[in-house]
């Protein structure tokens, strides 16, 4: 594909309104404050927005997966049923970054530590499915498996072989088209890198700037492959945490001063720095940024949207000295 400038997309999950709980929403609400969230992110800045991801990552695929009525056989979803909701309330006209939990993902939800590589196999197939709905729906601009336990969770037992064929088999309808891998360590990048259907890799370097380090621009060239880099920090324990310690107050109990506080850490200035950083080492192999993971466990909305607003405006920076 063409070096493309560097878009700005978003990992997908997002907090809900003040007082809104997902229990007891009928279907008709729940598309409503899908649709109200993706307007939210796109009136931030963000170019590509994931549908937004309200419900449980592993829950919204496997629910479906599991269910007699939705299968075909164990593990394995009908293609009539390979749906996800969340794309109904995306307007017409309108395309997104699609991600779907990956196989590893929903393995080891189900079945931790054994080593079942059939099962592996039937889950990657089911994501495939999902991924080729969403494609003929045509509202997918860009696909994404999501796969943060890959180089963290030591539940999983497979070989990088095994890996390798699972996500081959569930990025396939990708082919011609971006694809995104999410990870939360950079230790599977390069396995990743040689999916012949994956063509980004993103990594969490606002957080963890040194996971930069363990990624080699010569492998992104020899295989074709791009970069995405994180660019504001989503691990909003840890900042609060920080600034705990650093004020020696509980600024939970503030919400509107940790609001203030969150803001003024994440700064424009400070992530077009780490934007800086990545294009120097990764230069034409970085494609892509935003925020390094999901927003969903923010307290507010408010905040959410003024971290994707700081991330566009660093955006516009760069792009300002970069035309």
């Amino acid at each position: 594909m063409e070096q493309e400038r560097i878009f700005f997309d978003d990992i997908g999950s997002y907090p809900l309104p003040r007082g809104v709980k997902l229990d007891g929403l009928s279907r008709d609400r729940y598309l409503q404050l899908v649709g109200q969230v993706l307007a939210e992110k796109i009136s931030a800045g963000v170019e590509i927005p994931t549908y937004p991801q309200l419900r449980d990552m592993i829950r919204m695929f496997m629910d479906p997966i599991k269910d007699p009525k939705m299968t075909e056989s164990p593990f394995l979803i009908r293609r009539e049923e390979a749906k996800i909701m969340e794309l109904e309330a995306v307007p017409p006209g309108q395309k997104v970054r699609v991600c779907v939990t990956g196989p590893v993902e929903l393995y080891i939800s189900a079945f931790g530590a054994t080593g079942y590589t059939d099962i592996l196999y039937t889950l990657a197939e089911s994501v495939s499915r999902f991924l080729e709905w969403a494609k003929e729906e045509g509202k997918m601009a860009i696909a994404s498996l999501d796969e943060p336990s890959l180089g963290l969770n030591s539940n999983i037992i497979f070989s990088e072989e095994e890996i390798q064929e699972a996500l081959e088999i569930a990025s396939r309808p990708c082919q011609g088209m971006h694809c995104e891998v999410h990870l939360h360590s950079p230790l599977y990048a390069e396995l990743c890198a040689h999916v012949s259907g994956i063509d980004i890799l993103g990594v969490e370097s606002a957080a963890h700037p040194d996971y930069l380090k363990l990624i080699e621009r010569e492998v992104l060239e020899d295989t074709g492959t791009y970069l995405r880099a994180g660019i504001a920090r989503t691990d909003i324990f840890s900042l609060s945490a920080q600034l705990n310690d650093r004020y020696k107050v509980n600024l939970w109990e503030d919400l509107p001063r940790l609001e203030r506080e969150i803001t003024s850490l994440e700064s424009p200035l400070i992530m077009k720095s780490r934007l800086d950083q990545a294009y120097a080492q990764f230069g034409d192999r970085l494609i892509a940024t935003g925020p390094d993971c999901g927003l969903g466990p923010w307290p507010s909305q408010e905040l959410a949207g003024s971290i994707l607003g700081n991330c566009a405006a660093a955006i516009a920076f760069f792009r300002s000295e970069h035309p």
